[in-house]
């Protein structure tokens, strides 16, 4: 069970959240889900793994017997700002009623970016936060359905786009607003049925890192501890045996995962991430590592940081006691103590990253001369949640510990 409840609830607040529909051949609804919305969808996919599926050509002549107009564009990698406005110009006189967004967290991002958009026009640099022009978005923003068919963004909950340009001048920023937020998140676990393991591997540990940094952010509630809990549960049960494939139980795990990854991004929009995350920032920016593989790269020497860092200033914090309850469940021993099960936290997580083969930041390019001005990069957004501030030489010795 998760830490003890609190005594005192404090004030806090759960922003907007799609209609949710979650279960195994829930893709079916979808064609009865868009022409709720109206006769022209932008179906908005990635370039091969759905479209080349049963599934889409099923989607389309569901979508032309119901006499619905479709347009469909891709999405290839990372979504920059200049794919985004290419794609608002090129449809924003095509009356769209709705976006349906079918794929990974990138093509989530970049759809619910052109869904906001469409309607107004601009560029999405007029609101990219930190580096673009700062101006207020005033909306309308077109319905979007959101299908995941990866188990690791939880994008399909959340209210902003991350779009990124990597480079030496490279960024990785959002356009963040509620009106983005999904009309309805359509979550299947059967489309993770395919997923190669290492998509599998970095998704999973994305999930499990915005399940772990939401519970013991700053920004925590018992309604966002009681679903990053429930996630971290479904996680454990589920994700190995997903990972494996050919396990027995893979197509449960698919289950366990596709929810783990959902209540991850509820908690991460209502609670705020992590030092992960806002190391995440320019290391995706400056360098091309897949997000999911930073996640998987950094956690468990995050979780030691934070977890050395509140034992010396703030020994009485809140975190500690949750990190404790994460290792005992972890490791299934209810009867470690504290110290005891956040060691065994750590060590669990490094057992994790070694199986899981998770790649090193050196294998990007990153060395030791880099590590100044990503940590200089990573003092917004995400690290202003994260259990305590960490130094500038703590991030420098965590970062190169994954050289």
């Amino acid at each position: 069970m998760p830490a003890s409840f609190p005594e005192r609830i404090d004030a806090f607040r759960i922003a907007r959240l799609p209609d949710i529909r979650f279960g195994d051949g829930s893709i079916a609804l979808l064609p009865t889900l868009i022409a709720d919305y109206g006769e022209r969808a932008l179906v908005v996919t990635g370039r091969r793994s759905f479209v080349e599926s049963p599934r889409w050509s099923e989607l389309i002549t569901a979508l032309e017997a119901q006499g619905a107009t479709w347009l469909h564009v891709t999405i290839e990698g990372e979504p920059s700002p200049q794919r985004v406005d290419a794609i608002v110009g090129e449809h924003r006189q095509n009356d769209i009623d709705v976006v349906v967004a079918i794929g990974g967290g990138s093509v989530l991002d970049a759809a619910k970016a052109v869904a906001g958009l469409l309607r107004p026009g601009n560029s999405v640099m007029d609101h990219l936060e930190g580096v673009g022009r700062d101006l207020l978005y005033s909306g309308p923003a077109v319905p979007l359905i959101a299908v995941p068919t990866t188990a690791g963004t939880g994008s399909e909950a959340t209210k902003n786009a991350v779009l990124s340009m990597q480079g030496p001048e490279g960024f990785k920023k959002s356009f963040r607003d509620e009106r983005l937020v999904a009309a309805v998140a359509l979550v299947d676990p059967e489309l993770l049925a395919g997923c190669p393991k290492a998509q599998i591997a970095a998704n999973g540990m994305d999930a499990f890192t915005q399940l772990l940094e939401s519970y013991v952010s700053l920004n925590a509630s018992p309604a966002t501890d009681a679903l990053a809990w429930s996630g971290m549960q479904a996680f454990c049960r589920g994700f190995w045996p997903a990972w494996e494939m050919d396990h027995p139980e893979a197509g449960r795990g698919y289950g366990q995962i596709a929810y783990a990854s959902l209540m991850s991004g509820i908690t991460l929009a209502q609670a705020g991430l992590g030092s992960v995350h806002g190391l995440a920032s320019p290391l995706g920016a400056f360098f091309p590592i897949p997000h999911g593989t930073v996640c998987g790269t950094l956690l468990a020497e995050a979780t030691a940081t934070n977890i050395a860092a509140l034992q010396a200033r703030e020994p009485s914090d809140p975190a500690l006691a949750k990190y404790a309850e994460v290792g005992r469940l972890m490791t299934g021993v209810r009867e470690l103590s504290d110290g005891e099960a956040r060691d065994a936290l750590t060590t669990t997580l490094r057992d994790w990253t070694q199986r899981l083969d998770i790649p090193r930041l050196g294998a990007y390019g990153m060395n030791q001369d880099d590590i100044e001005r990503v940590v200089a990069g990573a003092r917004g957004g995400s690290m202003k949640t994260n259990p305590l501030e960490l130094t500038d030489d703590e991030l420098g010795k965590l970062l190169s510990s994954r050289l």
